[in-house]
């Protein structure tokens, strides 16, 4: 997954995650992401993070791809295509690559990285 995702966007800045807050306390699964992109929070506050995420958990593997705003998106464009996964607005979860097409993947991953470009670029994030 990781070489997958450095063959769409090679070159992208690197982020490890340890799944833990400032305090210590385990949060979330550790995960690696990949790009980087301002991200704004509820509070309207804004700091950098990734465009792509990838992580483990006890179903499988989680990739994130983050900044879309139409949360029907993923799964409507990419959804029935990829196979044995789970599209929500954000996430697609799947079980092992051989259950889903690589091809699509990919595709959606670059939908990733090319939309928080273009919402960068607008002013919108």
């Amino acid at each position: 997954m990781h070489d997958l995702i450095l063959g769409v966007s090679s070159g992208c800045k690197l982020w490890f995650l340890d799944g833990k807050n400032a305090e210590g306390k385990v949060v979330s699964n550790p995960d690696i992401g990949y790009g980087s992109r301002p991200h704004k929070y509820a509070d309207g506050t804004t700091s950098e993070f990734y465009q792509i995420g990838l992580s483990p958990n006890k179903n499988g593997i989680s990739v994130y791809i983050l900044g879309i705003e139409d949360r029907t998106y993923l799964s409507e464009t990419f959804g029935k295509a990829l196979g044995k996964a789970t599209v929500t607005g954000y996430c697609i979860r799947f079980k092992t690559l051989t259950d889903i097409k690589i091809d699509v993947l990919k595709a959606a991953i670059r939908f990733g990285f090319e939309n928080s470009s273009h919402a960068v670029e607008k002013g919108e994030i």
